[in-house]
């Protein structure tokens, strides 16, 4: 069972998103549903708005999208498609996001935990924040989406950069305003990289637009300048 933080932790546990309604209207309801789930739930419950802690709205430059967090044990951390150091397993889609960034950047990584991303700017935020083990997009229909709709609300005002991976990163984020750089790609899974992820070039493309809007480039690895 999914011992969930009570929700008026919540405005330290999501940081400066914490005043947005959801928490107030929708996560009760959430949390309950999560805390009666008999399977473990991933990431683990101090991490489940990690994403939005260390990456306020003023800071937030770059927005990745992604699906839902990693359903095996010791995987998701509470960052899009991140994976602490100490994991040892199968990288799977960072694995392709790895390959991506050494294609476009000749960039090389080896550290799976993207913290430094998200001290930088980048909001690694998934449609869901919970998963049972075992059991992709089983919490697609709690209502996450009422938060991701809410957070890309808040950023919409002012131009940033969205890389939209996947089909219900596309669907979320559908409705955003013209003046920012929307890249919208296949998911970088193994079973969906090869149909339109790699080749996408977006990592160069995100730090292009940065750096001609006189804003500083993201380094997305050990290597990058």
């Amino acid at each position: 069972m999914d011992r969930s933080y009570p929700p008026d932790q919540i405005t330290t546990e999501a940081g400066a998103w914490g005043d947005l309604p959801f928490f107030a209207q929708d996560w009760p309801r959430i949390a309950a549903r999560i805390a009666s789930e008999p399977r473990p739930v991933y990431p683990p419950p101090d991490q489940r708005f990690r994403a939005l802690c260390l990456c306020p709205p003023d800071a937030c430059k770059v927005v990745i999208l992604g699906q839902d967090p990693y359903h095996t044990p010791g995987k998701a951390d509470g960052l899009a498609f991140s994976i602490p150091n100490r994991f040892g397993g199968r990288l799977d889609s960072l694995g392709n996001i790895f390959k991506e960034l050494r294609d476009d950047l000749d960039v090389f990584r080896d550290r799976t935990d993207l913290t430094d991303w998200a001290e930088q700017g980048v909001l690694l935020l998934n449609t869901a924040l919970s998963v049972p083990q075992g059991a992709p997009k089983a919490h697609g229909g709690l209502g996450w989406d009422r938060l991701v709709a809410q957070v890309l609300a808040r950023l919409d005002p002012h131009p940033r950069a969205f890389l939209l991976w996947g089909a219900p990163a596309h669907k979320a984020a559908a409705g955003l305003a013209d003046h920012h750089l929307v890249i919208r790609t296949a998911h970088p899974s193994p079973l969906s990289a090869y149909r339109g992820f790699f080749g996408s070039r977006p990592f160069s493309k995100v730090n292009d637009w940065l750096a001609a809007r006189g804003q500083t480039p993201v380094r997305w690895g050990e290597n990058s300048g």
